[in-house]
């Protein structure tokens, strides 16, 4: 048999064993690339879901809607109490009536988990540290009479880097509870203290990245 034909034969029946070896060193590669991919689908899949969790904006009268431009990024509802203080009654120094001195709440996620506490300012304060400070721009009467109103606040300030650092408005809406006592506030209690338990939702919102 001619030399050259020899080495053929050699070539083929090396030629399996060649082609394996190649793909046996491709295999990191190709487990890395597919890992790149199903990594890459992850941020997706989460977008999705959070997209298919998205909470709707609360239905509220025209005064109490936040600028187009704004975008709601948390939902929490409150529960806690609204605090009075007996005082005489301004441009009246003969009358006393209870005035509005802060709230005292806790702020839940829908699963219960408690991740912002509420209180004087009016502050809303976040697990993360961050906070928002707001003042009230617009009220309207809740359709519950003992129920104290609605609102629409604007942050008139920010802290810190979490959840509540980018905030730009915050509704107080569904109220229950929380008004002021009818009776006790006189001469005889003025100064003394009363808390009255509320719940609330609050929504809060800021522009879009």
């Amino acid at each position: 048999m001619k030399p050259e034909i020899k080495l053929k034969q050699r070539c083929f029946l090396l030629l399996p064993l060649v082609i394996a070896q190649v793909g046996v060193a491709q295999m990191p590669q190709l487990e890395a690339a597919q890992g790149a991919i199903a990594q890459s689908a992850v941020p997706e899949a989460i977008a999705q879901r959070a997209q298919a969790k998205r909470i709707a904006s609360p239905q509220v009268p025209e005064n109490l809607k936040v600028p187009p431009n704004q975008v709601l990024l948390l939902k929490q509802r409150a529960k806690g109490v609204q605090i009075y203080e007996c005082k005489v009654k301004s441009g009246n120094a003969n009358q006393f009536e209870w005035t509005f001195v802060a709230p005292e709440a806790n702020l839940f996620e829908e699963q219960g988990k408690n991740d912002i506490k509420h209180y004087a300012g009016p502050t809303w304060e976040a697990n993360d540290g961050s906070k928002v400070v707001g003042q009230v721009k617009a009220s309207f009467d809740s359709p519950s009479p003992n129920a104290i109103p609605w609102l629409l606040l604007q942050a008139k300030s920010n802290e810190g880097n979490g959840i509540l650092s980018k905030v730009a408005y915050i509704q107080r809406v569904d109220t229950v509870g929380g008004k002021p006592p009818l009776r006790g506030c006189d001469q005889k209690s003025m100064g003394t203290q009363k808390r009255v338990n509320y719940t609330s939702d609050y929504f809060f919102y800021g522009t879009a990245p």
